[in-house]
């Protein structure tokens, strides 16, 4: 795909040509790789089915991770899902973020979207949307493409790791990957997208990366849960005809300029937030023992 230098350069290229931001990456990555787009939306479509299996596979009462710190949680979401204050949509978003999170603590595969750490966000805003509100699965291809366009931007000028940039680089950008998906999928023209990224993005700003003992589990997990909640909120707003006053560009160089400012001891280490914390310490104590 070309070295698109901002998410505003992307909307402007979309705009000129006619296309979605989905379909703008989907034709200027298969000219990259010299394939069809209809080959690469097959790849695309199996990188759905992994995410649809992983939120199958995470869903079980019995997963655990192999720490033991975590598992069972996105079963109790989903069994009281019709009780949810947030409704039926939100309740099964929280509950495949969830399910995709702790089947990587339990060693299962996932999709990377943008990492590990933040892979509940975008199939929990995606899956839902085929399974309760009937959006063709060639869509949900294409809106993972847009995700994915957006998460190159925020790569290049910022940072999609955490022990670089802080969970604002992993969870911020998924939920803003996700908000633009949302946005396309649901019908909004390319410049509603950005607006959906920088309101994501903003509200995740200065998020700490603070693994209790340094696993991504503890509060890894949870945080996908409210980094799909994050998302759904940012594309409603954007959607609803509503605009960032910051630019979404501003808000990527923002966070990469947070994300180098804040402390090592709150960058993916475990030494500070959460992992420092009288019961984050027992735990990484019963789990590696007493250094």
């Amino acid at each position: 795909m070309p070295d698109y230098r901002s998410v505003a350069e992307l909307a402007q290229c979309a705009a000129e040509r006619g296309l979605t931001l989905g379909r703008l990456v989907l034709a200027d990555q298969a000219a990259q790789m010299e394939m069809t787009e209809e080959e690469l939306l097959g790849i695309i479509d199996r990188r759905l089915t992994v995410m649809e299996e992983s939120a199958a596979n995470g869903l079980r009462e019995d997963l655990r991770s192999h720490s033991g710190l975590t598992g069972g949680d996105a079963w109790r979401m989903h069994m009281n899902g019709d009780k949810a204050l947030s409704g039926a949509f939100c309740a099964r978003a929280m509950a495949v973020a969830l399910a995709v999170a702790e089947y990587n603590a339990a060693m299962g595969r996932i999709v990377a979207s943008p990492t590990a750490g933040s892979c509940g966000i975008l199939p929990g805003a995606l899956l839902p949307m085929m399974e309760l509100h009937g959006a063709p699965r060639q869509q949900v291809c294409l809106a993972l493409l847009c995700a994915g366009g957006i998460g190159l931007v925020i790569a290049q000028q910022a940072t999609i790791a955490g022990a670089e940039g802080g969970c604002q680089a992993e969870c911020g950008a998924a939920a803003a990957m996700a908000a633009a998906a949302l946005v396309e999928l649901s019908g909004g023209t390319p410049e509603m997208c950005l607006h959906a990224v920088a309101m994501a993005l903003k509200n995740q700003l200065g998020l700490v990366c603070d693994p209790v003992a340094g696993l991504v589990e503890v509060p890894c997990i949870k945080r996908n849960a409210g980094g799909v909640m994050c998302a759904i909120a940012a594309a409603d707003l954007a959607l609803a005809g509503i605009r960032s006053v910051i630019p979404a560009d501003e808000v990527i160089l923002a966070m990469g300029e947070v994300g180098a400012a804040l402390p090592c001891a709150l960058r993916e280490t475990a030494q500070g937030g959460l992992a420092a914390t009288p019961t984050g310490l027992r735990l990484a104590e019963e789990i590696f023992g007493r250094e």
